[in-house]
């Protein structure tokens, strides 16, 4: 699915010459590589505040407990807020709610992008609710505009998970940057990705950075005389090195994604059964992943895999059905449109340096396995 020995090839000068400067500094906690991912990340989303934790899971715990405290005063909400949020993603997106104190509210899914539904949203707020957690998933931004005017109209809070959509937009817009913040991931298979774990929370405003710093660094600012319950969740200095290293790339990295994705959908739509993703409306797919629709998924990867061609399921579980949530959530109205994605998604290879020639024998796998 990813060839990461490849883009290290192809990055390997900087990324060696990244590594050897923070060698010889030998700053390894907070060091001054961190210092300059966090001013470059604010810079390149045009945001005031960006602050390196240690993985993207902390990032959304970090970011939510950060509005716990300003919104209400206190270290954690509680079980009666809730925060509405997609079933169709990854655990942690579920778990950092709980984590925080809240209870997650599992909406349906938009059939088209997979995100949140809007309209879905808006039925699922009740007077218990407090805020909302928006999938970029795929590396296509939800419909933002929609979902920060129901928020604002109710008083909720935004907090984008934007995990897989590194350099996405919406109206001109990056992810991460329309709510009251957003939380990155650095996992090493991402768009931007570390050789390690590694996260950032992005925002504009001063408090929830300075209740982010906080709990990112032990609960105080004395870590001998700490005030708040907080992590070990700072990035390490030499991930911050890699990352700085590969973020002069990631613009051009984003667009041979996206030209990637164009030559799959154009040589793939119309086959029977099998539907491409929709061109993006009024964003940036930068594509983290490529994703078919298929009634037959499971038959289609079978056959792309007897023809050595890897492919991945994104997510074959929808949230609510996880043992880790039964209990502790809510479901709002019918999620028919995330089980189904559950059944009929399949994520095809794609990255910055796949070749022409490993292009066609993906589509070519793809066109005798579905015929």
């Amino acid at each position: 699915m990813l060839d990461l020995k490849r883009e290290y090839a192809h990055l390997k000068p900087d990324i060696d010459r990244a590594i050897a400067r923070a060698l010889e500094k030998q700053t390894w906690i907070m060091g001054p590589e961190v210092k300059e991912l966090e001013q470059r990340v604010a810079d390149y989303c045009s945001s005031q505040f960006a602050l390196g934790c240690a993985s993207g899971t902390d990032a959304l715990v970090l970011a939510l407990r950060a509005l716990a405290l300003k919104r209400t005063g206190k270290e954690y909400f509680q079980p009666g807020d809730e925060i509405i949020t997609t079933p169709f993603t990854f655990t942690a997106t579920g778990d950092a709610i709980i984590r925080a104190g809240a209870t997650p509210v599992f909406s349906d899914i938009d059939p088209a992008t997979f995100n949140l539904s809007p309209a879905r949203v808006r039925e699922a707020i009740t007077d218990r609710t407090v805020g909302v957690v928006p999938v970029h998933l795929y590396g296509q931004s939800c419909a933002m505009d929609e979902l920060l005017e129901t928020a604002s109209e109710r008083g909720l809070f935004v907090v984008e998970d934007v995990a897989q959509a590194f350099g996405a937009e919406w109206q001109g817009k990056k992810c991460g940057t329309m709510g009251d913040a957003g939380a990155f991931s650095f996992f090493p298979s991402k768009n931007l990705g570390g050789f390690g774990d590694g996260g950032m929370v992005v925002t504009d405003d001063p408090d929830l950075a300075r209740y982010v710093d906080v709990l990112r660094k032990h609960g105080g600012k004395d870590k001998y005389n700490v005030d708040l319950l907080g992590y070990n969740s700072r990035l390490d200095t030499l991930q911050a090195a890699v990352l700085l290293a590969k973020l002069d790339y990631i613009d051009s990295f984003n667009g041979r994604r996206k030209r990637v994705a164009a030559q799959y959908s154009e040589r793939l739509t119309g086959l029977d059964g099998i539907s491409v993703p929709p061109a993006p409306r009024n964003g940036e797919h930068v594509f983290h992943q490529y994703t078919l629709r298929s009634s037959r998924r499971d038959e289609l990867a079978q056959a792309l895999s007897s023809a050595g061609v890897q492919t991945m399921v994104y997510y074959p579980v929808p949230l609510h059905r996880m043992k880790v949530f039964e209990g502790r959530c809510r479901v709002a109205g019918s999620l028919a449109e995330a089980e189904r994605a559950a059944r009929e998604v399949l994520s095809l290879p794609i990255e910055p340096l796949l070749t022409p020639e490993e292009i066609t024998r993906v589509v070519e796998a793809v066109r005798q396995g579905g015929a």
